[in-house]
Parts: C-alpha cells; structure tokens; sequence
C-alpha cells in the first residue's frame, strides 16, 4: 500500500486543527523565493515611470509576523517591475529582516545596457552577501518586436549586451532568474551554454500556459544542461503529470519550490500542494525541493 504523505495522514485523522498552526510545519528548511514587497511609504519609495504596473502596498511588518508564525528560514526578495532598477526599497527590507542575514535578493537591471555590468557590482559590493542574482524577463508573444528601450524585458537575448551581463554574473559568483515563454527556451539554452558555471532558474514553471506542447517540450530540454533549474510555482491545473516529466527530466535536486504565501491560509496550501504533486517523491527529496535546493543554490549558510 502506498504510503500516505504527511499530510493526508493529518486529515484522514481529523487533523483539521493542525493545518491552521505552525505545528504543521515539515522538517528541513523552507525558503520563499518569489515574493515581491511594495512599499507603503510611495512618497520615500515611489513606482518607476516606466512601471509596467502599480500594485498596491504590502506591509513588511505584517510579512515579517508571518515569517516567524509559520518559521520560514529565508526569503528572497525579488525586485519587482514596478520599480524597476531603483533597488532602494530593497535595500531598505535588509534594515528591517526578522533576523540578521534572513533576506537576501535578486536584482533587475536593463540586460542590455552597456552600464549594467559595473551597476550590478557596485549594488552587490553596497550590499555583502545580499544580492543572488539578476531577473531577465522574455515574455513578449512570438513573432513580435523585442524592446531597446522602456520597461526593462523582452530585450533581445542575442544582443551583445547579453553575453556581458552573464559574464559579470558569473564572474560575481550569481545567478540568472528566467522568466520567458516557452518558445524562447532554445536562444536562451544557446546563451546560457557559453557560461556553464553559471546557474539559470526558469522562473514559473516555465510559464507553460503560455507555449504550444512542443515549445513546452525545448523547456524540458533544457534540463540537459546542469546549470538550469526549475522554479515549481504556477503550476498549471492538473499539474502531476507535468509535475513528473520535470521532475525525470531536472531531478529531485534541481527543483525549488516557489512559494509559501503570506497567510497561514497559503502557507497551508502550499505544503499541501507539494505532498500532492510530489506524492511519488520520498520525504527526503520533498525536503530538498521545499527548501534544501534554495540554501544551496542561494548561498545561505546552514
């Protein structure tokens, strides 16, 4: 008989109470890594001009409560478009963590941009041991223009600029944060095999809703490059089946989990949905992809 994840067993024994408590909490560490913060004070911290959107405030001090009711080990702050290149906010999180050295960050600088290489140092020697890593996002629908100028995505993953970037990134020892459609895989797994030590974590799962299955099909190829990662977060409805194809394609240790919410409520979901789509998964490599892949890929010190 196949044996019940842990949290089946809970509610198979009535274990409603525990979902709502930290008691629920699995062994091993668990690391955010795809929230953003927006900053209430828009007068210290205003939106870019060219923020693609304005989102409304988030408190810091309500996440750092969560942080600590649910025990999560670290986030990682993930600069957000709205602001663009302006990483003070971000900064600003590091004066304010739950304990010290809980949060580190990925920045988003223009890819192309002749400056970039030197502001990317100059951020990550401002802030020793903070920042992870830089955002590239490639999201602009086949057949369409990539972008010079403006909000910083869909640049050009052939421009020079390009191959400038990922060479500081892995001269500094950082990563590259994906986020691309699908049919964007094949130029970026040709961009990235120039600079092998450097790791590349395909944000969202790919965004496989947004790909036809055979440009979903070069995502999975890319797992034949060791430098890649997989972030497992909006997975698609009925996800186990693809959940496992990337799973045999990556492996257990290649895998991070996204997201653990804000709320007690989603932070529930969550665990819950990895015990679900990783049900086939031994406890020991559901450890690794909750949190055990992150400390390591992140640099975080046990």
């Amino acid at each position: 008989m196949m044996q019940l994840s842990r949290r089946k067993a809970l509610a198979a024994m009535g274990g409603a109470a525990f979902l709502h408590s930290a008691a629920a909490r699995p062994k091993g560490y668990l690391i955010e890594n795809t929230i953003h913060m927006f900053a209430e004070d828009q007068t210290r911290f205003p939106y870019h001009p060219d923020a693609p959107y304005k989102p409304p405030a988030n408190s810091l001090e309500k996440y750092i409560a969560f942080v600590k009711e649910v025990k999560l080990d670290h986030t990682i702050l993930v600069q957000p478009e709205p602001y663009q290149d302006d990483h003070r906010y971000l900064e600003y999180c590091f004066t304010r963590e739950p304990s010290p050295g809980y949060f580190k960050a990925t920045c988003l600088y223009d890819p192309i941009d002749p400056k970039t290489p030197a502001r990317i140092e100059e951020l990550v020697k401002r802030n020793p041991g903070r920042i992870v890593g830089m955002r590239i996002h490639e999201v602009h629908a086949r057949d369409t223009p990539f972008t010079t100028t403006g909000p910083i995505k869909d640049r050009d993953l052939k421009d020079p600029g390009m191959k400038r970037v990922f060479r500081k990134i892995q001269e500094l020892g950082l990563i590259i944060q994906v986020q691309l459609i699908p049919y964007y895989a094949p130029q970026l797994g040709e961009l990235a095999s120039g600079f092998r030590s450097t790791p590349v974590l395909i944000d969202h799962f790919g965004l496989m809703a947004r790909g036809t299955p055979e440009e979903y099909n070069e995502v999975i190829k890319l797992a034949k490059q060791p430098q890649f990662y997989m972030k497992m977060s909006q997975l698609p409805p009925n996800a186990k089946p693809m959940v496992r194809r990337v799973y045999d394609a990556f492996g257990p240790e290649r895998l991070i989990w996204g997201a653990y919410g804000s709320t007690m409520d989603a932070f529930n979901k969550e665990l819950a949905q990895i015990d679900d789509v990783f049900d086939f998964a031994p406890e020991a490599e559901r450890v690794k992809i909750r949190g055990g892949n992150a400390m390591k890929l992140f640099k975080f010190q046990a």
